[in-house]
């Protein structure tokens, strides 16, 4: 699962709905509520954000990979210091992007 800007918000909020159905997620200048950190953190996230989005502060990012990391979900945070809000283009740049996603699998006890 992967979505950018309010599709990144609404990567977490998918996850959110359908804790049992992913085994990544990959939101990107988003942002979500963190108390909903307990119930996705089965899935394993790779966060990204610029840190001069002056449309999404990289603020809401932070906010989520301390959630998740403190609800105990594997997390990676790449926060990229001279991308502003189109941090998509480094993101979809990362060349372990795509291996580190393919190789995740679905935890035993997210059904």
């Amino acid at each position: 699962m992967a979505g950018l800007s309010m599709g990144g918000m609404g990567t977490f909020e998918m996850v959110y709905r359908n804790p049992h159905l992913f085994a990544a997620a990959i939101p990107i200048c988003g942002g979500s509520d963190p108390a909903i950190a307990p119930v996705v953190k089965n899935v394993d996230w790779w966060v990204f954000h610029g840190a001069k989005d002056d449309i999404v502060p990289p603020v809401n990012s932070d906010i989520m990979v301390d959630a998740l990391k403190k609800a105990g979900a594997s997390v990676k945070y790449t926060l990229y210091p001279e991308a502003n809000h189109n941090s998509w283009d480094p993101t979809f740049a990362e060349k372990d992007l795509l291996p580190w996603l393919f190789s995740r699998k679905k935890k035993d006890n997210a059904r």
